[in-house]
């Protein structure tokens, strides 16, 4: 969640969706995402919209959990019936609730919207906030995947990213997980951390790799400006993270993993057959999700919201029967095109080339040439299964002799090497 919201229009009062857009969105697919904003202690790397209280007791959530409440009715009377087929639990650390806190949400879900006997509810969770038993009484509440942040499981590289869970704890709490019921269970790594060095690194991804998680995700490590970790690295106190470095140890992730049989699915995420999580390709498919909670950003056919940040104004304005939505921007049929562009490249299912122009077609042959790109055709079975054809934007579908060779149903992938430049190979292709 971005430190400061992006600009857009002044959002409705009373939130309201332009004339037709929900009836026009009528029975697709819809996710929720709710946001906790509280953590124990705040990582000096980190510079998500969260928040360590003075207390933490029912009497101080209970209003911010009233207000997601509310805004979950909100969404219900402004959407009208959808199938909800993804819940997500984000923070924050939301596993400092009790697992009756995620029942009574849970509940308004169900209560609200149609949310289906199959669906993914996740929770994101610090290994510190969980035991045997809060997962057995979690997975009872409704949670079915349960993504931990590990980061590392080495002492001194924990230190510098300040988490206070020894390194042991996650690969532990994957196993509780696993005897709760869990259906899927997650790891989240950094990468690059100052002085993490390759060994470092490969301790990480052997501990995680013990641990025989469904889904892993490997970031490198980004210093946000206002952060402890940003101030300490300006101080000198600290190495700078070495952008050479970093490629090493993402090329590292990467053939560790595959060995270990999970594949890559998004640049940054690796899973086992199946277990990709499907909240987050909705985020990178462009599909419909509510954010509730302060701070949350939201998208619905093109429209895209966020609310306000302060959990304190957040559940005032819900309280006094007013959208918590700050801003607003409705996207432009080339916004959304360049968006697509931008996130289906991220994707191991790649990037349908009728998304591109012509002379973006042209652009095509260099990193082809360079091993960035390749071309992939689209399985039979996955012609019609993955909606690429009905994702392209009336009157964006080229002539063929405009197209790269003759394969039209080719898709585009990024290579190993493309990966570690994708931003580069994105801003060099568009128009």
């Amino acid at each position: 969640m971005a430190a400061r919201p992006p600009e857009g229009d002044v959002a409705p009062d009373d939130g309201r969706l332009p004339d037709g857009l929900a009836s026009s969105r009528q029975g697709q697919p819809l996710s929720l995402y709710l946001h906790i904003p509280w953590c124990r202690a705040r990582c000096g790397y980190c510079d998500f919209n969260t928040y360590v209280p003075d207390r933490f007791d029912r009497e101080a959530t209970w209003p911010y959990l009233t207000a997601l409440g509310l805004e979950l009715e909100l969404a219900a009377r402004l959407l009208g019936p959808r199938p909800v087929q993804t819940v997500y639990f984000g923070g924050g650390t939301p596993t400092l609730l009790g697992s009756a806190d995620f029942a009574w949400l849970l509940g308004r879900v169900s209560a609200l919207f149609e949310l289906d006997p199959t669906a993914e509810i996740t929770t994101e969770a610090n290994p510190e906030t969980v035991s045997p038993r809060s997962l057995e009484n979690l997975r009872r509440a409704g949670v079915n995947r349960l993504s931990l942040g590990m980061q590392s499981a080495v002492d001194h590289v924990l230190a510098v990213l300040d988490r206070v869970h020894r390194p042991g704890r996650a690969v532990e709490a994957v196993d509780w997980a696993r005897r709760a019921g869990f259906d899927s269970v997650s790891l989240d790594l950094i990468y690059g951390t100052p002085g993490e060095s390759a060994a470092d690194w490969e301790v990480s991804l052997e501990a995680a790799l013990a641990a025989a998680p469904d889904h892993l995700s490997a970031y490198a490590l980004t210093v946000e400006p206002g952060t402890r970790l940003a101030a300490r690295l300006r101080r000198g106190e600290l190495p700078w993270p070495d952008e050479d470095d970093l490629a090493d140890k993402y090329l590292q992730a990467d053939a560790r993993l595959e060995k270990a049989g999970l594949t890559w699915y998004e640049i940054s995420n690796w899973s086992r057959p199946q277990a990709a999580c499907r909240h987050n390709l909705v985020y990178w498919q462009s599909d419909d999700w509510w954010g509730a909670g302060a701070g949350s950003h939201s998208h619905i056919g093109g429209l895209r919201w966020w609310n306000h940040r302060l959990p304190r104004h957040y559940s005032a304005r819900l309280a006094d029967g007013l959208s918590p939505a700050q801003g607003r921007e409705h996207l432009t049929d080339q916004q959304r095109r360049v968006e697509r562009i931008m996130l289906d490249l991220r994707l191991a299912t790649g990037l349908d080339r009728r998304w591109l122009t012509a002379s973006e077609q042209a652009r095509l042959a260099d990193p082809l040439a360079r091993g960035l790109l390749e071309v992939r055709p689209i399985p039979p079975d996955r012609a019609s299964a993955d909606g690429s054809a009905d994702r392209v934007p009336s009157g964006q579908a080229l002539d063929p002799a405009q197209r790269l060779g003759e394969d039209s149903a080719g898709r585009l992938v990024l290579t190993p090497a493309g990966r570690l430049r994708a931003d580069g190979v994105v801003r060099d292709l568009l128009d």
